[in-house]
């Protein structure tokens, strides 16, 4: 643990001192010290005075037999102390900061904070590329966990769907179909066992779970409302019996909570409800708080970059996939083709995900019922092989449905013309696209 402890996180001198010198000594003599070697090395460098009772005494204390407790147990209680220690003294910093007390600007703040959250027992140190050769094998062999689409196209795409510890992202234009689309996916992953949580900045919970409810039941948002109770409740029964998993939907107010409310959620559905998910939704990223950068001043780009970043690394932590959304820009509203150049706000959240794909709604696509998916960013698998591709959408009943292999033929010959041409273009009409 020693490379991960500083000494500013020992607030009272005589733990500091001890500290000090138990670092001094290893560093030195590369052991541990004994306890009459602490005392000799403490007594000779420090002015101990009247602290040096209670030096012997905490030395006593460290010295007793440790072997009671679990070394698991050790380190993770080490690694707390040192989190929480790291942003008590940042805190404190800052305050200094906007007093006026230190010469470092208020500019300063958000990294004082950042190197705070990052604290953490990283003991990883490299992969020796000779000797570690056969982990290395083991990785090459080991099969990932996916968690599957009900698609075959976003199957296709992402080798058999999210992966834990992934940031997966859609990006469409208002109206285009980014919630309709999370809300089928999370139906899927909970008729298939998984257990959902989805979080949503802008709807209701009573609203998403109006559009999960037209999806599982297979009823048009509007014969919803003329449900008879008895047949409503049929339908919550079958949708219980065909899944073991569990949904929970949690609304926050827009722009209000951020990666830190949503670990603190996470941590109470798991104290409260003995709820793990699997599977996160966030409706949507652009309306998350950033941790980090807050106020006004805050530029879009550094904040959804920040906000990006904060919920991949949650993802991590928690070891599940994440997927949100995200605008299109001005430009991209009106176009049938976007690009990575039309996202909104941050260029930084698509350089962050690890599949960014857009939603493609036209007159021509709304007419035959289905909308397009362009692959932006994908390191799950070649982006090259069906880049884009349609989906049938059913936007009464909230449902996404695949397309005959028919409505993607004209589309994959056109995206291997256009890879294969000098120019690595077409000057076909988008309308060309569209197989009745």
């Amino acid at each position: 643990m020693i490379p991960f402890l500083r000494s500013e996180y020992f607030h009272d001198r005589v733990d500091r001192v001890v500290f000090d010198s138990i670092v001094s000594y290893i560093n030195k003599y590369n052991t541990n010290p004994s306890k009459d070697a602490l005392i000799i090395e403490l007594t000779e460098k420090n002015n101990l005075g009247k602290d040096y009772d209670s030096v012997v005494y905490l030395l006593n204390e460290v010295d007793k037999n440790d072997s009671e407790y679990d070394e698991k147990w050790l380190i993770d209680n080490a690694e707390k102390f040192c989190q929480d220690k790291a942003i008590y003294n940042s805190i404190m910093e800052s305050i200094e900061i906007l007093d006026g007390k230190t010469k470092k600007d208020k500019g300063a703040i958000p990294d004082l904070l950042t190197e705070a959250l990052s604290v953490s027992f990283d003991s990883h140190i490299g992969h020796d590329y000779i000797e570690d050769a056969d982990e290395r094998f083991a990785f090459y062999n080991r099969k990932e966990e996916h968690i599957p689409f009900d698609l075959v196209m976003l199957n296709d795409i992402t080798g058999g769907g999210v992966i834990n510890k992934t940031l997966n992202v859609l990006m469409a234009s208002p109206g285009a179909g980014k919630t309709l689309a999370m809300c089928h996916m999370a139906a899927s992953c909970l008729t298939s066992g998984y257990n959902v949580l989805y979080i949503t900045l802008e709807m209701s919970e009573e609203k998403i779970s109006e559009r999960i409810d037209a999806n599982l039941m297979n009823v048009s948002m509007s014969d919803l409302k003329n449900l008879p109770k008895q047949i409503y409740d049929k339908k919550i029964s079958d949708i219980r019996q065909k899944s073991t998993g569990k949904l929970i939907i949690k609304e926050y107010p827009t722009v209000q909570a951020g990666a830190g409310h949503f670990r603190h959620l996470v941590k109470e559905l798991s104290m409260k409800r003995k709820f793990v998910p699997n599977i996160i939704f966030v409706d949507y990223i652009n309306l998350c708080q950033s941790m980090v950068y807050r106020g006004a001043n805050v530029n879009s780009y550094e904040k959804i970059k920040s906000i990006a970043e904060e919920l991949r690394g949650l993802a991590v932590e928690l070891a599940v996939p994440f997927f949100s959304a995200t605008q299109i820009n001005r430009t991209g509203a009106s176009s049938s083709d976007v690009s990575m150049e039309d996202v909104a706000e941050s260029y930084g959240l698509p350089a962050t995900a690890d599949l960014f794909i857009a939603l493609i709604r036209t007159d021509e696509l709304d007419a035959l019922n289905q909308i397009m998916l362009k692959q932006l960013k994908n390191r799950y698998a070649d982006m090259t092989k069906n880049r884009r591709f349609v989906l049938g959408v059913d936007r009464a009943k909230m449902r996404l449905f695949d397309c005959e292999d028919e409505a993607q033929e004209d589309i994959m010959q056109d995206d291997n013309a256009a890879s294969s041409s000098p120019s690595g273009g077409t000057n076909r009409d988008f309308s060309d696209f569209i197989v009745d």
